[in-house]
């Protein structure tokens, strides 16, 4: 038997505060957009060049920290990819996301020095409360 492995870690800064939904059951969920930089000497020139990437990352039951979440904090993600397809105009479309297992604000809120984090499950696969984002 073969092994695999499915295993994000992402430490980047809110593009844009969360977008915080519920599914029909009341459960939370929030799709975050996450930047992360990567910054490197180039050779030829001897000038610091960087490039920003962007991430999609879906979080669940986020209902305890969701006021933090907004433009430029700091986060550290740890999650796993999935891709999923929608329909948009007849046309199938996919989108690939990062879905957090644990997400950790850095940096502290204004009021609140320390670290916090929280644990973020999806509810089981086959729910009938789960709902397409």
């Amino acid at each position: 038997m073969s092994r695999s492995l499915n295993r994000v870690c992402l430490m980047g800064n809110l593009g844009q505060s969360a977008d915080v939904k519920y599914t029909p059951n009341g459960t939370t969920f929030a799709t975050l957009n996450i930047a992360t930089e990567r910054r490197w000497k180039d050779k030829n020139s001897d000038e610091w060049k960087s490039e920003t990437d962007w991430h999609r990352v879906v979080v669940w039951r986020v209902e305890n920290i969701a006021s933090y979440l907004t433009k430029g904090t700091k986060v550290l993600i740890e999650g796993r990819l999935q891709t999923r397809s929608y329909d948009k105009d007849g046309e199938k479309r996919y989108v690939t996301e990062v879905i957090s297992d644990n997400l950790i604000l850095l940096g502290g809120a204004p009021d609140k020095q320390a670290s916090q984090g929280v644990e973020s499950e999806p509810p089981n696969v086959g729910d009938d409360d789960s709902v397409p984002f």
